[in-house]
């Protein structure tokens, strides 16, 4: 039978690796108390609803800035200012 000090013992060899995976997690996970994992749950739906949002963003619809900026006429006449520099 695995006790709780051998998952322990189990976890902090398994955090000596970088690559965090879906067992490390579960692992993890097991050793906490049960109001505790009620609490890492939570906290999922959190992260879950804030991904979801995020993949939800309004995307933009062509011609939604129409009339939002004006060119004028003389757009490519040559600037006043600039005249000494213009051969």
């Amino acid at each position: 039978m695995i006790t709780t000090e051998s998952n322990i013992l189990l976890l902090k060899i398994i955090s000596k690796f970088e690559n965090m995976n879906d067992s490390i997690l579960y692992n993890k996970l097991s050793v906490l108390p049960e109001e505790l994992k009620s609490e890492v749950s939570e906290f999922i739906d959190t992260l879950l609803k804030k991904v979801k949002d995020s993949s939800e963003q309004k995307k933009p619809i062509f011609g939604s800035g129409k009339g939002m900026f004006v060119m004028h006429k003389d757009f490519d006449e040559p600037i006043e200012d600039f005249k000494d520099y213009i051969q």
